[in-house]
């Protein structure tokens, strides 16, 4: 049972680690942090995996689990953050090479949403997902209204970094 449990987990982080990757470019800013952030990331979705119901998408908990992770880590940044050994897990996860330098304009971006506040990157994020602000909303634990106001500002604020 363990072992159907593990390779159902990880066959779902790799066909979502793009999440990952993206959550983590939001939150590091070398490769080295981002790939200790993808490590903690994972072991935090391994550790809360047999907890989740299935009540709302893979991905959207995934999301949730992902940004708490890296929101909080991003708070403690003067302390190490903890890890796990790895090597229990029979299954190796293979990651993709993931280059957040690859296109100009994706790069000033993420360097204008650095620049937010910590729920308003997550928010930004999922909207750059093309998530709906229902789902925003119960990912953020906001409300849909909420979610909507604080994306209209952070437009604004987001045009008048990138167009000084």
């Amino acid at each position: 049972m363990k072992k159907e449990l593990e390779h159902q987990f990880v066959s779902l982080l790799e066909s979502n680690q793009n999440i990952v990757h993206k959550v983590c470019s939001l939150y590091t800013n070398n490769p080295e942090a981002h790939n200790d952030l993808f490590q903690e990331i994972a072991i935090q979705l391994w550790k809360a995996y047999p907890k989740f119901r299935g009540d709302s998408k893979f991905s959207t908990w995934m999301y949730r689990v992902a940004l708490n992770t890296a929101i909080t880590l991003y708070r403690r940044s003067k302390k190490q953050p903890k890890t796990q050994d790895f090597d229990t897990v029979v299954y190796r996860i293979r990651a993709e090479q993931y280059d957040p330098t690859e296109e100009r304009q994706l790069k000033l971006m993420y360097d204008a949403i650095r620049e937010l506040g910590d729920i308003d990157k997550a928010l930004v994020f999922l909207y750059l997902e093309d998530k709906g602000y229902s789902e925003i909303s119960e990912t953020l634990g906001i409300t849909e209204v909420n979610a909507r106001v604080k994306m209209n500002r952070i437009k604004t604020k987001l045009r008048t970094i990138l167009n000084p």
